[in-house]
């Protein structure tokens, strides 16, 4: 169901749930440093519902959309057919979360660390630690791990977002003599 909000040009943007976004459509992944509390989460969606009602790129409204999967990865889709993103309106959405991130004291732009599953929680570590891990035997290649490279809204739905490291670039990174390639 789509919500209309008032614009900054006096326009109405449309915000639209996440399902109504097409496959092709252009995605980010925003990994938060931890998972956020259940008052954390309902304001990363209200803030992040907030500038999705007045995004635009050259004045044109964005039809978009957003998710909050695992309390932990902000997932931010737009639909391309209606109007491409910008590069101005693209920093304005991670200047949104940028300044989202100061305010609960999480980050929400650190692509670095590696996100992997551990049991039930969702865990962080840097390269350096995740490769320790590995050595360890702590993580294999049969592991989840989140990719936050995706860019389709197609790789939201299909799983891409959580899979075995040996079928993402962590594999080729971390486990290549594992999985022969």
């Amino acid at each position: 169901m789509s919500r209309l909000g008032s614009g900054m040009w006096g326009t109405d943007m449309p915000q639209v749930t996440f399902d109504e976004l097409p496959d092709h459509g252009r995605l980010w992944v925003f990994p938060a440093g931890r998972a956020l509390d259940e008052a954390e989460a309902e304001r990363c969606l209200r803030v992040v519902d907030d500038f999705l009602d007045q995004w635009a790129a050259h004045g044109v409204a964005l039809r978009s959309a957003r998710e909050l999967r695992h309390r932990q990865f902000v997932l931010v889709g737009v639909d391309v057919d209606v109007e491409a993103p910008s590069g101005c309106s693209i920093d304005a959405l991670v200047n949104n979360l940028r300044g989202l991130g100061a305010e609960l004291g999480v980050p929400f732009i650190d692509h670095a660390p590696i996100w992997f599953r551990d049991g039930q929680e969702v865990r962080r570590a840097s390269r350096a630690e995740f490769r320790a891990l590995v050595d360890a035997g702590a993580v294999t290649a049969a592991g989840q791990v989140f990719d936050t490279t995706l860019t389709r809204v197609e790789q939201a739905r299909d799983g891409s977002l959580e899979r075995p490291a040996s079928e993402t670039w962590h594999g080729q990174a971390f486990f290549k003599a594992q999985i022969g390639t």
